[in-house]
């Protein structure tokens, strides 16, 4: 089903320094394994990944309304 959507264009916002303490990226709060394996990844992958980042911004209080709309496409569970 995902190969029949578009690929999810990354989150990454421009503002690419990782924080020292948690190896985050400041602007899109991947890890360095995240952003170096979005580029290869299938929908389903990045799917999880984005509600992971939905999770590290509620847990830093930096969400927005669309963190409270339901995702159209949902993960895929095995």
């Amino acid at each position: 089903m995902d190969s029949d959507l578009p690929p999810i264009v990354s989150p990454c916002i421009g503002v690419c320094t990782l924080e020292a303490g948690t190896g985050l990226c400041t602007g899109c709060l991947r890890t360095t394994d995240e952003i170096a394996a979005w580029r290869d990844a299938d929908n389903g992958w990045r799917l999880t990944v984005l509600q992971r980042l939905k999770e590290r911004r509620r847990a830093r209080g930096r969400t927005s309304a669309a963190d409270s709309r339901p995702r159209r496409r949902q993960p895929q569970t095995a």
